[in-house]
């Protein structure tokens, strides 16, 4: 299986339209086609269902499509690194960010890195802490920002200089926004929205192992999306402070649990890492 033929393939995916995908692929509909059929007599799977006017990816296509792109941004990666081997003082680094307002830590030492290495260049990927740690394992980032405690035995790691703070988001009508602080009575018989990582970790640890007692309305990996059906009434939103607007005029407010639940943050690598003399560089002049 060529690197090539993957990207074919991907761009048909994309593209969901063999003429389309060859004029930007800038190949033949013909040559296009036959990658493809060679693809599938390979793998011994239809990866296409061919309509009049369009392609649908099959449950294989599906799967290949998600392997291509971790594959292909490897490939891409291994490209970017070897090229700058022999730069000291450029290159590109990846990270994965999970949500977070002590992100702006992050982008300030970038910002002071990049002011020294001018010809340093880094690409940005957001996601929750087990979507940002698969890539980083994959080879696919460098480092990952995590919310939660790293695996030492895998992972080398700085923390954050604050934590985040939980706490419940609700219309600024509801009765509980009369209250200072949010108790697990509650949250009792509401609908509730939180992230399916902080419902799994964070969240039992609060209540002591009663979780089963709270109502998940719905799962979001981002709190803008939860916060828009928070504003909408149809639940309300648990969730890291300074994630959503809850300004005067906004209409939600938010209100920190009580007792308090907090969650640090992590830069993590991968131990016995190879990396590149930006990376390096980064590591050892990296400090929060």
């Amino acid at each position: 299986m060529e690197i090539r033929t993957l990207r074919y393939f991907l761009e048909t995916a994309r593209e969901e339209n063999m003429t389309r995908a060859a004029q930007r692929l800038h190949v033949s509909q013909s040559t296009l086609s036959k990658q493809l059929k060679h693809l599938e007599e390979e793998l011994g799977k239809k990866l296409f269902i061919r309509r009049s006017f369009s392609l649908e990816l099959t449950e294989e296509g599906i799967l290949l499509k998600k392997r291509a792109e971790d594959l292909l941004s490897l490939a891409d990666k291994i490209t970017q690194e070897f090229s700058s081997m022999d730069d000291l003082y450029g290159g590109d680094l990846s990270f994965g960010c999970a949500e977070s307002f002590q992100i702006r830590y992050l982008a300030r030492v970038i910002k002071q890195f990049k002011a020294r290495y001018p010809g340093f260049h880094y690409h940005i990927t957001s996601g929750d802490t087990e979507q940002v740690t698969e890539k980083l394992d994959k080879g696919i980032l460098d480092f990952a920002v995590i919310v939660e405690e790293p695996d030492y035995e895998k992972y080398q790691a700085v923390k954050m200089p604050e934590s985040d703070k939980w706490g419940l988001i609700m219309p600024d009508h509801s009765p509980l926004a009369q209250k200072e602080f949010i108790t697990f009575e509650d949250l009792k018989g509401l609908p509730l929205f939180c992230s399916g990582q902080g419902w799994r970790t964070d969240l039992p640890r609060w209540c002591g192992g009663r979780i089963e007692e709270l109502t998940l309305e719905g799962t979001f990996r981002l709190s803008y999306n939860g916060a828009v059906f928070t504003q909408e009434g149809l639940g309300y939103l648990l969730t890291f402070q300074h994630l959503t607007d809850t300004r005067p005029g906004s209409g939600l407010v938010f209100r920190p649990l009580s007792p308090p639940l907090e969650a640090p943050m992590y830069l993590i690598w991968k131990k016995g890492a190879a990396f590149t003399p930006i990376a390096r560089r980064f590591i050892r002049e990296l400090e929060f």
